[in-house]
């Protein structure tokens, strides 16, 4: 077994074990990769302010997020097609997260069902993520099946009305399960220990929709449901009819820009997520670390300002703490844990990001994960 130091370490791994096409699915970006390179280089432009000689005993990196309280204040994105990069991915990654203590979220696109999730976490509340799409009744379902499963909040993804282009996507043919072509299996035959798991488990479509909508009993059925579906007419309207449908912590994710933002306090939402979608929608957009401080500046005393996109790193998590984020999330960096080594991934990621916050904090002079400031951070960095 290789020794894991960081997240590039199970980035590493994750590519041998994991087909090209599902592996490619989470670490790619739309059109030229932009923005999905952005998201991480600019982190590295950030530099921190070192300080000595300061008491770093008792140091505390527990938080809030939308009331929670968390081990830090990070939590796991809610990731597409998870159960393709490692058999029960959903599963196993839930069960991680409510282990160490942080939210999980589970995607609508995901391969394990809502109540998948719920019966093998034992109902241990998780937030749900969903898309505003053109069949409201089967919104109104998924709604009512998050409520029944405990989830503890709703995410409602904005920027997904048209779906981006994804070169890789395409040329790999993704689809769940995976197309018999003879490339596929050539490729899946080489990742055997990805191949043994799918073969034990009964979860290989889209579990919180084949079954649930009249109609769609097949992947072929499902593709041309989809395309259908994802509503360009989206308003916030359909944002206000969700949050009243709803109930609870509504939190909305895909803001990047200053006028939205005020728009989803306007919306009564709980918390805004600022996100490019991980460079994977508008390629040329501006990267997730450096939309984040405008907004904050514009509403953070209004509405909890979390942010992901490009945090491969506890240091990545601080740095958006430093600039006004009460929350981050992590897709990729989980993902790859996931596909190396399962649920132990998916903790071990966990495990190398919160070693990293909390070292980074204490050589930056601060014991209290909820004290920090922007003041961290070197000027003229930022």
């Amino acid at each position: 077994m290789p020794v894991i130091t960081n997240i590039e370490d199970l980035r590493v791994l994750a590519q041998r074990r994991v087909p090209r096409m599902f592996y490619d699915y989470a670490d790619s970006g739309s059109w030229s990769e932009g923005t999905y390179r952005a998201n991480e280089a600019d982190f590295q432009k950030i530099k921190f302010r070192q300080r000595v000689a300061i008491n770093m005993e008792g140091r505390n990196t527990a938080s809030t997020m939308v009331g929670l309280p968390v081990t830090m204040p990070v939590a796991l994105a809610p990731v597409g097609l998870t159960g393709m990069q490692h058999a029960d991915g959903e599963i196993l990654a839930a069960r991680a997260a409510k282990a160490y203590g942080v939210p999980f979220t589970l995607s609508t696109m995901s391969i394990c069902s809502i109540e998948d999730v719920a019966a093998h976490t034992g109902n241990h509340p998780f937030w749900f993520q969903v898309y505003v799409i053109r069949d409201r009744g089967f919104i109104e379902r998924l709604i009512e099946r998050a409520r029944a499963a405990h989830c503890s909040a709703l995410v409602l993804t904005l920027d997904l009305q048209i779906i981006g282009q994804r070169h890789k996507d395409i040329k790999n043919g993704l689809s769940a399960p995976p197309r018999t072509t003879l490339s596929n299996v050539l490729n899946m035959l080489s990742k055997p220990r990805w191949a043994l798991g799918m073969a034990r488990t009964p979860r290989r479509v889209f579990g919180n929709i084949i079954g649930h909508v009249d109609g769609v009993e097949s992947m072929g059925s499902l593709g041309e449901w989809t395309l259908k579906q994802f509503d360009p007419t989206l308003n916030w309207d359909d944002v206000a009819w969700i949050k009243k449908r709803w109930g609870g912590k509504l939190i909305l994710k895909g803001i990047q820009d200053v006028e939205d933002a005020r728009l989803a306090v306007d919306a009564g939402a709980d918390a805004l997520i600022v996100s490019n979608h991980g460079g994977r929608q508008l390629d040329g957009a501006d990267s997730s670390i450096r939309a984040l401080a405008p907004i904050v500046q514009a509403v953070g005393k209004q509405i909890e300002v979390h942010m992901d996109g490009g945090i491969r790193s506890g240091q990545d998590v601080l740095k958006a703490l430093a600039l006004g984020a009460k929350g981050v999330y992590i897709g990729r960096a989980y993902v790859y844990g996931l596909g190396a080594l399962g649920q132990a991934g998916v903790t071990k990621a966990l495990e190398v990001i919160h070693k990293e916050l909390d070292t980074t904090m204490a050589l930056c002079g601060r014991t209290d994960v909820r004290q920090i400031d922007s003041s961290i951070l070197l000027p003229g960095t930022f």
